[in-house]
């Protein structure tokens, strides 16, 4: 018989690695076992309470309302008044109101209880315009005295406190106040300042450390399908064969046709062009007529403005109303100013919003959405994704402060059209953010992705316009290798790769659960198309997707980093994976070792096969021959053997399916035996920075060849570990499906004669088109869902 795979799961494959190499044990997954929500439920139990997946902390909250009848220093006027919160060392400010007696700021502040080293809270009224003292008056609460609040318990209601000055005598004013003890699972948790440092931060680095939600623009295909042009009035009327094209241009994207072949002033082009446009279509297509009359000169003939406002928007494949559209030109008069001037020309389009396509943003191996962009295609979710980001622990310091190394440290994830930023823990190598959010689930087929960054943008750090924050580290996790309804703790090590090699950057603990509300309605999603149909029925070419996937991602850069805090460009490239289909030796090297690992099997029944025939276990070859009588005087029973073989080996390796989700494999990236100067090649800018012209030409050429090559390498790799999927319960939903599939196969193949079966067989694979389906037969939508180890690659 041939060897059995041993299925252990990814977190014993990187421990037989060379002497030479990294020790692998260090990049390894690790469960934990947390007190979730509050110690009620542990990292397997089946819990259903709000922030069950994070560790309870315990903050003391300081909700400053208002105040009144304030006095100034001298009587006269109203005072800039503003609050300041103190409790030991850790401080913060409320934003100062100018002139007015009865202030309002309604702010809240955290102080998480671990780090409460006094006595009292100090609640101060300051007044901005005085020199000197500028103390109005202050209210002083003992901590220990703190009333505790337990969720869902009703909120705390404000009350009245008198001001003291600082001897303790009664001034003239009165504070509204609430101070309490709750846990991050109060309402005004996500609205406090949090004050985690030793520090002091306020104004912009207050709103730049908090947690925030952000939702990414909803993103359409434009296709503008240019027609042809009439009248066109040529800079040169004397010329007989004119080379006229049409550029357009949406946002920072410039596109144009090739010339027409047709050389006259009324060309054809019939030609399609492709953008990305985002909600709410603010933006104007511009396009323009041109005329080519000299190397590296062109001539405008004419333009125009459309608004995308009122084009149209489609769904399915039906031809879009088509248009003409009239152009204008700028022409200079005689006194140099610069008149428009409606021409005779028109131009023929058709434009239309596809909304039948998904709009990748995202690599398709590590896609978290691939619904369509119009929402009437929208299926109802099939379930909830819960995460918990609970601490990190051994982050490498990324700056130094005040002699000392130390990270800013908070985490980004994004799933679907949402991403989350959790809260800056401040010079903190072992922060605590215990923060739990919600997606719903579309697809059971689709990966989360959880980023750390260092928070380089902070109040007194230095903020030149060249700072980014810096990477600690990615983990992805695909939905479908996650059992239903079980909570998953684990500490995942965050792997990133430099110049001079790869290097752990600490360890994230996460739990994640994933539930669905009807295991049918999942089961019945591993049937269906993978993207929506009109990728099937109207597919895009391999140079059109990479190009709008570029095109994608600039616009959701700059929507995000227009948000307020923002969420910066490389912190969004660095989540979307920009650049990572670039060539790389490394890249290579790593899906040559995938088809390698998945021809093994082959191998390996080819060596027992040759072992068979040189009769090394004599014992074994006699029973091949006993098989191979029994199976050439019972046909018929050969198919239904095989099924049933294969439905055993399932069930054989249920025992040793993987108990952990797949993380960053450094042995199958390759990352741990890259050499200096594959590093060095990787790292390099493109073009390449790297001495000559020709250099820098050839160089290019290669790497730009290397990256098909690359793409086509990892396809077959995937393809082949798809099959190992089948029987590994890396997917336990789709290796149930299968081996249900393989039992009631060998039942059919059995009782129905072998004959009768190969007919149908045949008949059906050479059935007429009139009976086709153009969509991707049910077994192909299948295939294309399973997990492959794509997810563990750097």
């Amino acid at each position: 018989m041939p060897p059995k795979n041993n299925q252990k799961g990814s977190q014993n494959q990187t421990r037989n690695a060379n002497q030479n190499s990294i020790p692998s044990e260090d990049f390894d997954i690790r469960e934990t076992s947390p007190a979730l929500g509050g110690g009620r439920g542990s990292g397997n139990d089946k819990v259903g309470t709000a922030f069950d997946l994070v560790e309870q902390m315990h903050y003391l909250f300081v909700r400053v309302v208002k105040a009144k009848e304030l006095p100034t220093k001298d009587g006269n006027g109203t005072p800039d008044s503003f609050v300041e919160v103190k409790l030991g060392n850790l401080r913060s400010e409320t934003k100062h109101l100018k002139n007015v007696s009865n202030p309002e700021w309604n702010q809240v502040f955290a102080f998480l209880s671990d780090r409460i080293q006094a006595p009292a809270v100090e609640v101060l009224v300051r007044d901005k315009n005085r020199n000197g003292d500028d103390l109005i008056g202050m209210v002083v609460l003992d901590v220990m005295d703190v009333p505790k609040r337990v969720p869902p318990d009703s909120p705390l209601a404000p009350q009245w406190y008198t001001l003291e000055n600082r001897k303790g005598d009664k001034v003239r004013g009165e504070m509204m106040l609430a101070v309490w003890i709750g846990t991050q699972a109060d309402e005004a948790f996500p609205e406090a300042w949090h004050l985690d440092a030793t520090t002091a931060v306020s104004g912009d680095g207050i709103a730049n450390i908090r947690s925030k939600v952000y939702l990414s623009p909803r993103l359409w295909y434009l296709r503008v399908n240019v027609i042809e042009a009439q009248e066109l009035q040529l800079s040169d009327k004397n010329r007989q064969q004119p080379d006229i094209f049409v550029k357009v241009a949406l946002g920072n994207m410039f596109l144009r046709t090739k010339i027409s072949q047709s050389k006259s002033t009324c060309p054809l082009w019939n030609e399609d062009l492709m953008f990305v446009a985002a909600e709410p279509f603010e933006e104007q297509l511009a396009l323009s007529v041109e005329e080519k009359v000299a190397p590296n000169k062109d001539v405008v003939l004419g333009n125009c403005l459309i608004p995308l406002r009122g084009v149209e928007r489609r769904i399915d494949l039906r031809t879009p109303i088509n248009r003409w559209y009239g152009l204008e030109k700028h022409v200079v008069s005689e006194n140099g100013h610069r008149n428009l001037v409606k021409l005779n020309s028109k131009v023929h389009l058709r434009i239309s919003l596809d909304g039948g396509y998904h709009v990748l943003d995202e690599l398709t191996n590590y896609s978290s959405d691939l619904r369509a962009s119009a929402k009437q295609l929208w299926k109802p979710a099939i379930g909830l994704l819960e995460l918990g980001i609970l601490s990190a622990q051994g982050l490498s310091s990324t700056k130094t402060k005040d002699g000392h190394g130390t990270t800013d440290a908070y985490c980004v994830a994004k799933y679907g059209q949402k991403w989350i930023r959790t809260r800056t823990i401040l010079n903190s190598l072992n922060p605590k953010w215990n923060e739990q959010y919600t997606w719903e689930v579309f697809d059971p087929c689709t990966v989360i992705t959880i980023g750390v960054f260092d928070n380089c943008h902070l109040q007194g750090a230095d903020r030149g316009g060249g700072v980014k924050d810096s990477r600690i580290g990615k983990v992805r996790i695909r939905l479908s290798t996650l059992e239903t309804n079980r909570v998953y703790t684990h500490s995942y090590p965050l792997i990133v790769l430099l110049p001079s090699g790869v290097k752990k950057m600490g360890e994230i603990q996460l739990a994640v659960r994933f539930s669905c509300s009807s295991l049918l309605n999942t089961l019945q999603m591993y049937s269906q198309p993978l993207l929506p149909i009109l990728h099937y029925l109207h597919p895009l070419t391999r140079y059109q997707t990479d190009n709008l996937r570029h095109q994608a991602t600039q616009i959701v850069s700059l929507r995000m980093s227009r948000a307020e805090p923002p969420l910066r460009r490389e912190v969004v490239e660095y989540m979307l994976d920009v650049g990572s289909n670039m060539w790389s030796v490394r890249r290579c090297k790593a899906n040559h070792y995938r088809i390698a690992s998945a021809m093994s099997g082959i191998v390996a029944f080819l060596q027992w096969f040759n072992g068979i025939c040189t009769w090394k276990n004599p014992f074994a070859t006699i029973l091949v021959h006993i098989l191979l009588l029994i199976f050439v005087a019972f046909p018929q029973i050969i198919l239904s053997c095989s099924f049933l073989f294969l439905f055993l080996v399932g069930i054989c390796n249920y025992r040793g399916r993987p108990r952990y989700p797949p993380h960053m494999d450094i042995k199958l990236s390759q990352a741990d035996r890259a050499h200096p100067d594959e590093l060095d090649e990787e790292f390099d800018t493109f073009p390449t920075s790297r001495h000559s012209d020709v250099l820098r030409m050839r160089y290019d050429r290669i790497r730009s060849i290397g990256s098909r090559v690359q793409t086509v390498v990892g396809d077959l790799a995937t393809q082949g570990e798809r099959f190992y999927s089948l029987l590994s319960w890396r997917d336990p939903r789709a290796t149930g499906l299968f081996l249900i599939f393989c039992l009631v196969a060998s039942l059919v193949v059995y009782i129905i004669p072998s004959k009768a079966l190969v007919v149908a067989v045949g008949f059906y694979l050479m059935r007429h088109p009139a009976f086709r389906e153009e969509l991707p037969a049910l077994p192909l939508n299948f295939f294309r869902r399973l997990p492959t180890r794509t997810d563990s690659l750097l």
